[in-house]
């Protein structure tokens, strides 16, 4: 099965990847990009400055297929999170939680329950998880990253969705995806550079 895809990113954007298959999807933050949708695919988190309240009234109003938990960055946080993972699975029908502390390592499947699906941040030069992917071996969502590399994270892990921005970046200067880098797009242009990075990262889930 194909994962499903998300890009949390304005509703120019959505249009264009809804036309090719990706579920609506924002920030709780940014809930006007998709106010013009049902069936919302994923409501994602504002990471730097996050809040709760804020969070569980988007996925109350949304009912979203998806919604992830803050970050697990230390493992004794783990059931104040699981608390609110709970909250949010009323209004949302999965829930990710995302583990980042070192110490979950041989840990995760014994102190995550199983009604939970995971979530992996993408190691970028801003950070990501570094657990292995081995750790993870359940349905989990990627989070983040370049295309290829989620695309090469699927040998490993069982890639339930993914939600990508990074080609957003790259449109707004004129580059595109190609399905192994990024290049300048022969005939320019934002939407076109968005619209063939998105037929590409589709072509490397066939």
């Amino acid at each position: 099965m194909k994962p499903l895809r998300f890009a949390t990113h304005s509703s120019r954007v959505q249009n264009i990847a809804i036309d090719h298959g990706w579920l609506p999807s924002a920030r709780y933050t940014n809930l006007r990009d998709i106010k013009t949708y049902n069936n919302i695919g994923f409501i994602d988190i504002d990471f730097k400055n996050y809040s709760f309240q804020k969070h569980l009234d988007a996925v109350k109003k949304h009912r979203p297929h998806l919604t992830v938990a803050r970050d697990v960055f230390n493992i004794e946080e783990l059931d104040q999170i699981l608390a609110e993972a709970r909250q949010l699975n009323l209004y949302s029908e999965k829930v990710i939680i995302v583990p980042k502390d070192i110490r979950f390592a041989g840990q995760i499947e014994k102190l995550i329950p199983l009604e939970f699906i995971l979530g992996y941040s993408v190691p970028t030069k801003y950070g990501g998880t570094q657990l292995d992917p081995s750790e993870f071996k359940r349905p989990t969502h990627l989070l983040g990253g370049r295309p290829d590399v989620q695309r090469a994270l699927a040998e490993k892990i069982n890639v339930y969705s993914f939600d990508c921005n990074r080609f957003t970046l790259d449109a707004s200067f004129g580059d595109y995806f190609t399905g192994s880098k990024f290049i300048p797009h022969p005939y320019g242009g934002y939407d076109n550079c968005i619209h063939d990075s998105i037929l590409n990262i589709n072509k490397l889930w066939i």
